[in-house]
């Protein structure tokens, strides 16, 4: 993890996990087959992590409370953790889970997060009934989007100006989830 958070996915070696941990190059496959296997525990354990950083931080009250307590979190991550985050969320990965079949199956310990308080949001009806995984999905990518172009230099605000934003622009799109309702 330490590497990775460091130096990024390219630093993650068997040699250097070895030497990190002072063991020999081919002692480290007596544990993993691979270094695939290696980063998708690493991967997985820090999902697991920021899914209980999510649970601590969602806010209580309305749907829109607990989805933005869940959703600066993730921008939080994003500013904590830039090469994990990259790898975890923003790089191609075989064992990354695909939408919709994996996340329908709740195989997403953070996007089971996002999925639940919509869910929550629907049924006390403080937005319309809808695909709870393509609303989650909508929020989540919506996010994402922000904080990928802020990390390409898209954007021209510092990062408290950049949580700003994501935070209004969150909201007017859950007004025009509420919205809808009307209809």
């Amino acid at each position: 993890m330490h590497l990775l958070e460091k130096e990024g996915p390219a630093a993650v070696t068997m040699r250097r996990i070895a030497k990190a941990v002072r063991i020999t190059p081919m002692a480290i496959y007596h544990h993993f087959p691979n270094r695939a296997a290696l980063l998708k525990i690493v991967t997985d354990r820090e999902f697991e992590k920021l899914a209980g950083f999510m649970d601590a931080r969602q806010a209580r009250g309305t749907g829109e409370d607990r989805l933005l307590g869940v959703m600066d979190y993730y921008v939080d991550y994003a500013f904590k953790h830039p090469k994990v985050f990259d790898y975890v969320f923003s790089q191609s990965r075989t064992d990354a889970r695909r939408f919709p079949k994996d996340f329908r199956a709740r195989r997403s310990p953070t996007m089971n997060r996002v999925a639940d308080a919509v869910a929550a949001a629907m049924r006390r009806q403080e937005i319309r009934r809808d695909d709870v995984w393509e609303v989650a999905m909508e929020l989540w990518a919506h996010v994402h989007g922000y904080v990928a172009l802020f990390r390409a230099g898209r954007f021209a605000l510092s990062e408290k100006q950049l949580r700003s934003l994501c935070r209004r622009s969150l909201k007017r799109l859950f007004e025009g989830l509420k919205t809808w309702i009307a209809k």
